[in-house]
């Protein structure tokens, strides 16, 4: 039996996937993986490419149907104690798995763990998370990442430098690098496969919390993590629209719900109409998520299935 499973699910990644895998085994360092990367429905060879010139890794052909349906893909192959959802534009950088197993395994209330991630600049990319409310998303509206003095209720995003240095519990952490308890999804059950991209984790993690775990950031280990490589990408900004209404709808009151929406699109007004030169990206972004947001047009990718589809884990001899 493999001491991790790693789930990579890859669409038309193939540019990124030989130094993702290539750093994996480079930080095992002893522990027995089971790596397996879920391709869906690539037309790059991205799978061709794994099996050639990575035959340690299990290769899964699927349809596309969005990250959280890959993922569970992978995971229902897996009987591994602890499960790494990570990116294919992801690479290991410092520090060892073994070690952010060994935190866990310190602290058996801990469901899932996050790790410290920088871009290819190396700038700190924040994934201590904190779940959606309205109010946090009213502060973002008004710019709340820019004001001087900063709490925990003004926004989503951790920025606290010095909180990256350090193990600090949080409400989810980014699925770019999620690793999971197998009790705690047994607990939760997996990814919810009506979000096809963005706030799968934010719904995973809080219904892994939910069963009684912790979320934490472990300073441990660093990876590089190829965050925003496309620049400012309109389909993806009212892709996030759309599942945070599917997310508001899921978890949030009618009165709360409303609120939060509320505060989102005023965020997303605000960035439609602002001044400036080199904001046109942003504002075109910014008008295709109202759109999306008010239902006047259909989400960017593919719709989602139309129930959700909390699987668990098969459970292991």
């Amino acid at each position: 039996m493999a001491d991790l499973a790693i789930i990579v699910v890859s669409h038309n990644s193939r540019s990124w996937l030989g130094p993702c895998l290539s750093s994996l085994a480079a930080h095992a360092d002893g522990l027995q993986l089971d790596v397996v990367v879920v391709d869906n429905g690539s037309t790059d060879g991205s799978a061709e490419y794994v099996a050639e010139h990575h035959p340690e890794v299990r290769v899964l052909r699927r349809a596309n149907r969005g990250f959280a349906y890959g993922n569970n893909e992978g995971l229902r192959t897996v009987d591994a104690p602890y499960a790494l959802l990570l990116n294919p534009d992801t690479e290991l950088l410092d520090g060892r798995l073994a070690d952010v197993i060994a935190v866990l395994e310190a602290q058996p209330d801990v469901g899932v763990a996050g790790v410290r991630q920088v871009t290819a600049d190396g700038t700190l990319w924040p994934t201590i998370r904190y779940f959606p409310t309205p109010l946090r998303a009213a502060c973002q509206a008004l710019g709340s990442e820019r004001w001087p003095a900063r709490r925990r209720w003004m926004g989503e995003r951790e920025l606290d430098l010095d909180s990256y240095t350090r193990q600090t519990d949080c409400d989810w952490t980014s699925g770019s690098f999620l690793l999971a308890r197998r009790e705690a999804l047994l607990a939760a059950g997996l990814l919810d496969e009506r979000f096809f991209l963005f706030s799968e984790e934010t719904d995973l993690c809080l219904r892994i919390r939910q069963a009684g775990w912790r979320v934490v950031h472990v300073p441990d280990m660093t990876i590089l993590h190829h965050a925003g490589k496309a620049g400012v990408s309109a389909r993806l900004v009212a892709q996030d629209a759309f599942t945070r209404r599917q997310y508001a709808r899921k978890h949030f009151t009618p009165p709360r719900r409303a609120l939060y929406l509320s505060a989102l699109g005023t965020g997303h007004l605000l960035r439609a109409v602002a001044p400036g030169s080199g904001g046109g990206e942003r504002r075109d972004a910014a008008r295709l998520a109202l759109a999306t947001l008010w239902g006047r047009t259909p989400p960017p990718f593919v719709a989602p299935p139309p129930t959700a589809v909390h699987v668990h884990p098969p459970d292991r001899a």
